[in-house]
C-alpha cells in the first residue's frame, strides 16, 4: 500500500507558490493581477484567488480543538446540534399557545413568544399549556417588563413541577440596543442596569440554563454594517454589560454565562461561516481578561437569524434561496439556535406556506444534509481559516477604537457607531446602484411581468426610529418600480423602451439583454425585436411603437454609422423619444451626442441614478 502511495504521488511533483504565480501572471497577459483576481470585502479584507497551507501556517487558533478555548471551532465536541426556533407573533396567549404547539409538532424545538399581553399568571398558564418545558426551549423576545415576565414564568414552572435545571431559553433584555435604536433607555441608564442585575440574579438562582441578556447584533447587520462592524459593535455592547454588571459586584462567570448573542447571517456564504468562528474567538478572549472562575464562561452562545437587509419585495421566491445559503453558513459556522424568517415578510405577514418553507429549510439541513452531525466542518479549510483570522483582526481593531472612546454607550452618544455604519451604507448603496452588488430580480434580471403594488401590506415605519435606521439594500430600486406601477394604476401609460437591434448578431443580442435588464428594473415596458436588416426598417418600427425611449443595440464599430443615420431620420419624423446607446464607445461618444444620443448605458453606469432621472423626465411620482 505504501509503495502504491509513493508511486502515485511521485507522478505529481509539488508545485510552489512562486510557480503558481508565474503561471497566473503569464495567463493574464499583462492584465493587472490585483484588479483581476483580488477581490475585497466591504471592510477592505482582500480575498485571494487561491489559498495554500502556507497561508495558515502562523494562525494561532489552529492549535485548538472543538469545544476548547478560544472556541473558534465551536463550543460542542461531539456534534453540531442547534435549536430550530420559530417565533410566534400572535399576542393573545391562548392563540399563541395553539400556534406554538402546532409548530412544535412540525419539528421546531425552540419557541419565541411576544409576552406583551401576558399580564398575570392565568395568561402565562394559557401561553404555556401543554408544552413540554423540559424539552422545548422558550424565548421571550418581547415583553412590557422582563422582570414581571420572569416572575410569572417561574411561577408557572413551579406550578407544573418542572425541573428548573432542565429549562432552557432566554429573555431578550437589551437596553443598550434600545438606546442604539431610539436614542434613549427603557427608563434611565442607571435603572435599566439595576433591573438587569436583578434579573440576572434571579435567573442564576432559579433557572440556571436560561439567558437573561441578549446582544442584538442583527441590528447592525440590518442597518447595512460590514461584517467587522457588526462584530466589533456587538462585542463592544456585550463588554459594556460586563463592565456595568461587575461594577455591581456580579460574578463574571454568572454574567458571561447568561449572555446570548443574536447575529444576522448574510448571503456571502464563506464570509459568514468565518464570521461566526471569528466572533467566538474574540469573545472568549474578552471574557478571559475578567478572570472568570469557570473557563466555560468564555463560551459564546449564538442565535442566528437570516438577514433582512438583502431580502427583496420583487421576485420574492429568490428570498428562499438566500435564506437557504444563509442558514447553511450559520449551521456550518456553529450557531446554537437559528431562526429562518419567511421569504415574504418584506411585503406582508407570513402565511402557513412561507412559515413552513422557512421551518423546513433548517429541517432539511439537519435531516437530509446532516449538517448537525459534524463538528466544525469548515475547520482546516485554507480559505475559511484565513478569512476567520482576517475578520477577527479587522473586528478587533474596530472594537479597540470603541473602547478608546470609553465604551459602547459613549460611542453611541457621540454618533461614532451611526456614522461608521452610514459610511459603509453609502458604499454599499453605490455598489447596488451600479450593480456591482446584484440583488437578483431587483437591480438585475427583473421579472418584467411581475407586479407587487397590490400585494404589499402596510408595514411598520422604520423611519420613526430615533437612532440607527434599519433598512433593506433593495429599497431604492423597489420604490422606483413601485412608483411606475402606481403611475399606471392612476391611468397613465407606462413608459416603453424600444430595442433598436441591428448589425452584429452576438453584440445586438447581448446589448438588448443588457438594456432589457437595465430599464426593466424600473418596470418599463420592453419592446424587443429579432433584429433589423437596415436602418429604415428599424426607424419605421420604432416610430410605430411610439416608445418613449429608443435604445440602439449593436457593436461599437457599427454605431459610428448606424446611430447618426437613425437619429437623423427619427428627427426628420419629429420623434421626441429619448435616444440611448447600449454600450460605451468612448472614441465616438461626442459624435453620437451631436447626432442626438442622450444617454449611454453600460456596466459602469449608475443604474439607479439613470432610472431616477427618467422617472423625473416622465413625471412619475
Amino acid at each position: 500500500m505504501n509503495e502504491m502511495k509513493k508511486k502515485l504521488f511521485s507522478e505529481f511533483p509539488p508545485v510552489t507558490t512562486k510557480e503558481w504565480e508565474e503561471k497566473i501572471i503569464a495567463d493574464l497577459k499583462g492584465a493587472d493581477y490585483e484588479k483581476k483576481l483580488i477581490s475585497k470585502t466591504t471592510e477592505g479584507i482582500k480575498i485571494k484567488p487561491y489559498y495554500r497551507s502556507e497561508d495558515i501556517a502562523n494562525i494561532e487558533h489552529l492549535k485548538s480543538f472543538p469545544g476548547e478555548f478560544p472556541f473558534v471551532r465551536g463550543t460542542k465536541k461531539t456534534d453540531n446540534h442547534w435549536e430550530v426556533r420559530q417565533d410566534v407573533e400572535e399576542l393573545n396567549p391562548e392563540k399563541a399557545n395553539k400556534l406554538a404547539k402546532e409548530i412544535i409538532r412540525k419539528g421546531v424545538d425552540a419557541i419565541g413568544f411576544n409576552a406583551k399581553d401576558v399580564e398575570d399568571s392565568n395568561d402565562m398558564k394559557a401561553l404555556l399549556a401543554g408544552i413540554d418545558l423540559e424539552k422545548t426551549a422558550i424565548h421571550f423576545y418581547s415583553s412590557n417588563s422582563f422582570p414581571v415576565t420572569f416572575n410569572l414564568f417561574t411561577e408557572e414552572l413551579k406550578r407544573q413541577k418542572v425541573d428548573l435545571k432542565k429549562v432552557k431559553g432566554s429573555f431578550n433584555f437589551d437596553s443598550l440596543s434600545y438606546f442604539l435604536l431610539y436614542g434613549k433607555f427603557y427608563t434611565s441608564e442607571d435603572n435599566n442596569f439595576i433591573e438587569a442585575a436583578s434579573l440576572l440574579g434571579n435567573v442564576v438562582k432559579n433557572i440556571p440554563q436560561f439567558d437573561c441578556i441578549n446582544i442584538n447584533g442583527q441590528y447592525f447587520h440590518n442597518a447595512g454594517a460590514s461584517v467587522s462592524q457588526e462584530l466589533a459593535f456587538s462585542l463592544a455592547s456585550a463588554n459594556e454589560y460586563l463592565v456595568k454588571f461587575t461594577e455591581r459586584e456580579c460574578k463574571i462567570s454568572d454574567v458571561a454565562s447568561h449572555l446570548r448573542f443574536t447575529f444576522a447571517t448574510g448571503s456571502n456564504y464563506f464570509l459568514e461561516i468565518a464570521k461566526f468562528r471569528a466572533v467566538r474567538m474574540l469573545w472568549a478572549k474578552i471574557v478571559e481578561q475578567y478572570n472568570p472562575s469557570d473557563k466555560n464562561a468564555c463560551m459564546m452562545k449564538i442565535h442566528a437569524v437570516t438577514s433582512t437587509w438583502n431580502k427583496s419585495v420583487y421576485d420574492p421566491y429568490v428570498n428562499m434561496l438566500r435564506n437557504t445559503t444563509e442558514a447553511m453558513s450559520a449551521a456550518i459556522g456553529g450557531c446554537d439556535s437559528m431562526t429562518v424568517y419567511p421569504f415574504d415578510i418584506t411585503y406582508k405577514k407570513a402565511d402557513n406556506f412561507s412559515e413552513r418553507v422557512a421551518r423546513n429549510v433548517q429541517l432539511v439541513l439537519k435531516e437530509e444534509a446532516y449538517l448537525d452531525k459534524i463538528v466544525d466542518p469548515a475547520g482546516g479549510s485554507y480559505y475559511i481559516e484565513s478569512l476567520t483570522d482576517s475578520i477577527a483582526e479587522a473586528s478587533w481593531k474596530m472594537f479597540l477604537k470603541i473602547e478608546e472612546q470609553g465604551g459602547f454607550i459613549n460611542a453611541v452618544k457621540s454618533g461614532y457607531i451611526r456614522e461608521e455604519i452610514e459610511n459603509t451604507c453609502q458604499k454599499r448603496d453605490m455598489d447596488i446602484a451600479m450593480r456591482k452588488q446584484v440583488i437578483l430580480g431587483t437591480n438585475q434580471y427583473p421579472n418584467l411581468k411581475e407586479t407587487m403594488l397590490d400585494k404589499i401590506a402596510p408595514n411598520t415605519d422604520l423611519s420613526a426610529l430615533g437612532g440607527l435606521k434599519q433598512y433593506r439594500g433593495s429599497q431604492a430600486f423597489e420604490a422606483l418600480r413601485l412608483s411606475t406601477e402606481s403611475y399606471e394604476k392612476e391611468g397613465h401609460k407606462i413608459p416603453s423602451v424600444f430595442l433598436f437591434t441591428i448589425g452584429n448578431l452576438a453584440m445586438r443580442k447581448a446589448r438588448a439583454t443588457f438594456a432589457t435588464n437595465f430599464f426593466g428594473c424600473a418596470g418599463y415596458k420592453i419592446i424587443d425585436n429579432p433584429g433589423f436588416k437596415e436602418v429604415n426598417e428599424g426607424v419605421a418600427a420604432a416610430l410605430k411603437s411610439k416608445a418613449e425611449i429608443i435604445v440602439f443595440c449593436s457593436s461599437d464599430d457599427e454605431y459610428a454609422t448606424l446611430v447618426p443615420e437613425a437619429c437623423n431620420k427619427l428627427k426628420m419624423e419629429k420623434s421626441d423619444a429619448y435616444l440611448v446607446v447600449a454600450g460605451n464607445p468612448t472614441a465616438i461618444v461626442e459624435q453620437l451626442q451631436q447626432a442626438g444620443v442622450t444617454d449611454f448605458i453600460h456596466v459602469r453606469s449608475n443604474v439607479l441614478a439613470t432610472l431616477e432621472k427618467y422617472k423625473s423626465l416622465f413625471g412619475i411620482i
